[in-house]
């Protein structure tokens, strides 16, 4: 076993990336991320996520106890478990709440990207680089491996690990015969503030995250509030945030974060007008956003008056689409100095919201691996092919639910939404059978 110093170089600086990054630095491993984007706001826009209990155990364990404790503290309660309802709101089955008293490192957040992204770089001013544009890597004789980037820099390691997202170039010249294949759903989502006005929405969309399992498309929301005020988590938190470099107010009262309402309509692309509106930049949002808005509008004239008040009153600006991918599965490869986490080996379409925490479950076994390395447990190749092992089955498990969640959103058959209706309607009065489905 090699007695060196072991150094890890990380491409892109999303929630993987930087969670791995977090959890190395606290260990003492020499780390670097190098990012494209210019500057640590690029990414501070998007909806907030849901991190499930093991998106909750990866940055409990790899972020500083601190930052953890921030963390929960910011983010809101998304709910007494998922519903699943008829486009009428007729309840068919909802999830079992967590037991009582739960680490909150065994619990769900909802977390502002925001936030989230703000905490995973917290301390790491001298890790992160940005501007860094990755090109190409190269594997040198004595066993390091070389990243080069477009400015003409380079930084070698022992390690590189690919965490550039669902265009990885890393994923690219490791494995060029991984594939993305487009798939037939099209998502529409839009965000709508809450507040004094807000009053008459359903009590199932402020209280928790729900499906709803019309006759065709599919609607998906979750509520996202605070679990206290801005002003109690200043008060309580606002040490530790300024003794971790951050401003508590910047964090915590961002203007562009307020609770909201999120909702994603999913359709099957046949069942949509050809010209559906794209992300064009020479296109106002506005003008996009109200197109949508009205697509999605027209779509859902006979269901629940407060799910269609809810898509009419959405700002247009708040509207996008999006079109969906998945990977291929890939098989084992020999393992060597280069490997991938998150969706750089196993993107899938953003339906469940397992994307992230896969990517968050990849960090954290990564850390680990590598944490026995540099104590000199294990050598490297054997840590990393072990790693690549648990992240292929525990990602591509991801993608097999996003996948079925989403052809149940868009397939056509009337029987199968039939027949899925009344396996969520008898999963809601079976709890023996619930439990063995649903359960973490």
């Amino acid at each position: 076993m090699s007695t060196r110093p072991l150094r890890v170089v990380v491409v892109g600086g999303g929630i993987g990336g930087l969670c791995l990054a977090q959890g190395l630095h606290a260990a003492g491993i020499d780390v670097a991320v190098f990012e494209r984007d210019t500057a640590p706001d690029a990414r501070l826009q998007g909806y907030r996520l849901n991190i499930e209990p093991v998106g909750s155990r990866a940055l409990h364990d790899c972020l500083p106890a601190h930052l953890w404790h921030i963390l929960v503290a910011t983010a809101g309660d998304p709910g007494p478990g998922m519903g699943v309802f008829t486009e009428r709101i007729r309840l068919l089955m909802r999830e079992d709440a967590p037991p009582a008293g739960r680490d909150p490192s065994e619990q769900t957040h909802a977390v502002s990207r925001v936030t989230l992204r703000r905490l995973l770089l917290a301390g790491l001013d001298d890790v992160v680089h940005f501007g860094e544009e990755f090109t190409g890597y190269r594997q040198n004789a004595d066993g390091t491996v070389t990243a080069l980037f477009a400015d003409g820099t380079s930084a070698t390691g022992d390690l590189l690990v690919g965490a550039d997202g669902a265009n990885s170039r890393v994923r690219r010249q490791l494995l060029p015969h991984a594939r993305r294949s487009p798939v037939p759903g099209v998502g529409i989502g839009g965000k709508l503030r809450l507040g004094d006005g807000a009053a008459w929405l359903p009590e199932e969309l402020v209280s928790t995250k729900n499906m709803f399992l019309p006759k065709h498309d599919f609607l998906f929301t979750a509520v996202f509030r605070r679990r206290e005020t801005n002003a109690a988590t200043v008060e309580r938190v606002g040490d530790q945030l300024r003794a971790a470099g951050l401003d508590p107010d910047l964090l915590v009262q961002d203007a562009k974060d307020d609770d909201y309402v999120m909702w994603a309509y999913v359709a099957h692309r046949r069942a949509l007008p050809a010209d559906l509106p794209a992300d064009l930049p020479d296109v106002p949002a506005g003008g996009r956003g109200r197109r949508l808005r009205e697509l999605v509008a027209a779509r859902l004239t006979d269901w629940h008056p407060g799910l269609r008040e809810l898509i009419a009153r959405t700002p247009a600006d708040t509207i996008e689409r999006f079109d969906f991918a998945t990977a291929e599965r890939v098989k084992p490869w020999p393992t060597t100095n280069v490997t991938v986490l998150g969706d750089a080996i196993h993107s899938m379409p953003p339906v469940g919201g397992l994307g992230g925490n896969a990517a968050l479950y990849d960090a954290d076994a990564l850390r680990r691996a590598l944490i026995a390395v540099g104590r000199g447990e294990h050598d490297l190749l054997p840590a990393v092919a072990a790693y690549e092992r648990a992240m292929l089955n525990n990602g591509f498990a991801a993608v097999r639910a996003a996948t079925m969640y989403l052809r149940l959103a868009t397939l056509p058959s009337r029987t199968v939404r039939t027949v899925a209706r009344t396996f969520f309607r008898l999963c809601g009065v079976l709890p023996p059978l619930r439990r063995a489905i649903f359960s973490d």
